[in-house]
């Protein structure tokens, strides 16, 4: 299968790469971070040396930067079988307090990214009538919480677009399935003093997006909410 990951140098990211590395699949990566990018792709290369792995640097906030990672993508004649729209930024503040051009920032990277990439994959996947596309949302996509402001505002707004997404390709054979999970062990944690073993952990969320792969074409998990078995922190 041909894996498109958006994010793809830590985190979540990171962790679907290695999750779809494992059968040797083809993984078509990106992420604004150039080093970190390529220090993800070395590893994966070397751990992994059955799977196909691409990588360049875009910055998905910037439309042509989605344009240009979805361009070349298709240059490669790839037939997109799963699209990860993992990039995202957070930024805490409340909506009184938060700086001028927060919600820009928030809506650009946690939004457009997802929609301007979406859009120029869709029309290959829509003549094969066949793919998988993966929202990551968030526990913030679903309830306002102190301190979210902009971000949860972003991550309301990919929750809708992935609804509307699934109404528009449900007759053309295209699976589209919102993950919302809440606090998991990622770049964001480190350092907050919380135990590990409180929250998930990024592999959890890369194993239940490579799980959907293993469906039948005539079923589609639409939403996941993830938590950690004690709650939200």
């Amino acid at each position: 299968m041909n894996i498109v990951i958006t994010g793809a140098s830590s985190g979540f990211g990171k962790a679907i790469a290695k999750k779809f590395a494992i059968p040797g699949n083809q993984l078509w990566l990106c992420s604004r971070n150039e080093v970190k990018l390529y220090q993800a792709l070395e590893e994966l290369v070397r751990d992994y040396p059955d799977a196909q792995i691409k990588a360049r640097p875009f910055d998905l906030s910037k439309k042509e930067g989605a344009v240009g990672f979805g361009n070349w993508v298709l240059s490669n004649s790839v037939e997109t079988d799963v699209l990860v729209n993992n990039a995202g930024l957070f930024l805490p503040g409340s909506v009184e307090s938060e700086e001028d051009g927060v919600l820009e920032k928030m809506i650009e990277t946690n939004l457009y990214s997802a929609y301007h990439l979406t859009r120029i994959l869709l029309p290959a996947m829509v003549k094969a009538k066949q793919g998988l596309i993966v929202n990551i949302c968030s526990i913030a996509s679903m309830q306002a919480y102190k301190n979210g402001g902009a971000y949860s505002i972003s991550k309301f707004a990919l929750a809708g677009f992935s609804r509307n997404l699934r109404e528009e390709m449900k007759p053309k054979g295209i699976k589209v399935t919102a993950i919302y999970p809440g606090a998991s062990y990622t770049g964001s944690w480190e350092g907050s003093g919380i135990e590990r073993s409180r929250f998930m952990e990024a592999e959890d969320i890369a194993s239940t997006i490579f799980a959907l792969t293993q469906l039948s074409p005539g079923a589609v998990v639409e939403d996941i909410v993830m938590r950690p078995q004690l709650g939200d922190i």
